[in-house]
């Protein structure tokens, strides 16, 4: 299923979305995406249920809806730096030996549509394609080998990184918080949906030319090894969501470099789980 939250007059809802429609899940009991996250298997069966044979005031045409981020306050948002060979290559770093973990806060977050305010603070804003995992089950200590029993879905993510203000200390919280530095969506797609996740073609098109192409097959990092590593320091909750990493083909890597500017459409695209697309303003 591709899990969406979705807005209309004014009024936000947890749905489903069909090919030209969404199935509204408020009728099966979810009020909200995280509602349906945290009530494990027995919510998605609910939930897929209800889809299969909804009420006909539960089914919005999918142009009348304005798609949100699938999870607009995610828990924790955790995500990977330096997670591709080839995008280590082109900042001059290393190759880690462990996974390099910084965290977004709930303030970047926005949806496919929705607009990237280029800050003032910063002259070198820089885009990054990913592709996300959402918790499912909470956890601790979880072993790599049981990564798919804590894992519910995945969605396309947008690192959007002020270089200037990231790369001026040591530490990355500054560069990667600005408001609406983390577009998500269109949707969550369901863990049933996707057979690997490491197999996954990804891309990253800025005005239409194309800025990032790689596969997950490519992470240094893979899924499993990151459900241990993280749940080895922190409880992974469920709807925490976990941002993997971008491959090379960031601005801040070309020669001259290629910062977002005012007008600039941003278009990520993981296989399978839709196109995530927004516009660059003015702060």
């Amino acid at each position: 299923m591709r899990i969406v939250t979705y807005e209309r007059d004014g009024l936000r809802g947890a749905g489903v979305a069909r090919e030209r429609d969404v199935v509204c899940l408020r009728g099966a009991g979810f009020a909200d995406v995280l509602a349906l996250v945290r009530g494990g298997e027995a919510a998605l069966a609910a939930a897929r249920a209800w889809v299969a044979n909804p009420p006909a005031d539960a089914v919005l045409a999918l142009d009348a809806v304005r798609l949100c981020a699938p999870l607009p306050c995610p828990p924790k948002i955790l995500c990977v730096g330096l997670n591709y060979r080839d995008h280590a290559m082109e900042a001059e770093m290393a190759i880690p030996e462990y996974p390099t973990i910084f965290a977004k806060f709930a303030n970047t977050v926005i949806g496919t549509g929705a607009e990237i305010v280029l800050p003032t603070k910063s002259e070198k804003p820089d885009y990054e394609a990913e592709m996300a995992f959402v918790i499912g089950k909470r956890g601790r200590h979880i072993q790599a080998a049981d990564w798919r029993e804590h894992v519910f879905g995945y969605m396309n993510f947008n690192d959007v990184s002020a270089r200037d203000v990231q790369l001026a200390v040591t530490q990355w919280t500054m560069g990667k918080n600005f408001d609406t530095f983390g577009p998500m969506g269109p949707w969550l797609v369901t863990a049933d949906e996707i057979a690997d996740p490491h197999a996954l073609d990804i891309s990253l098109t800025l005005d239409g030319e194309v800025m990032q192409r790689s596969n997950t097959r490519e992470l240094i990092f893979k899924i499993p090894e990151l459900v241990e590593f993280l749940s080895g320091v922190m409880t992974l909750e469920a709807g925490d969501v976990v941002s993997t990493g971008t491959p090379a083909g960031v601005g801040m890597g070309r020669t001259p470099p290629r910062w977002l500017a005012v007008g600039s459409e941003v278009v990520v695209k993981v296989a399978g789980l839709g196109v995530l697309r927004n516009r660059c303003v003015k702060a």
